[in-house]
């Protein structure tokens, strides 16, 4: 079990300058008690009772599901253009470059 209390991480918050609320510690608590402890099994030599760990927080994929849906026409995407060839945006060249 880590010494990571909600003091310890109340404390380094206001050493760093950084405003948490009370759920945000509690939340920060676990998760540095758990990379604490992470570290510590990791510290020890590594036997064939140790389990292998990529990452001591369990993870979870944030994104949405990829679902394709209405899009512009290529008329409507160009219709606010200050410039266009009736297929693309036309931009200016930079750098020096030809068209």
């Amino acid at each position: 079990m880590s010494e990571i209390t909600t003091d310890v991480v109340a404390h380094l918050a206001n050493l760093a300058r950084i405003a948490l609320t009370p759920e945000e510690i509690e939340k920060l608590t676990g998760e540095l008690g758990a990379i604490v402890d992470a570290v510590a099994t990791v510290s020890e030599v590594a036997t064939a009772d140790v389990p292998a760990t990529s990452h001591p927080i369990p993870l979870t994929n944030v994104f949405r599901a990829d679902v394709p849906g209405p899009t512009l026409t290529t008329e409507q995407a160009l219709a606010g253009a200050p410039e266009h060839d009736g297929t693309r945006f036309k931009v200016s060249a930079i750098l020096g470059e030809e068209q």
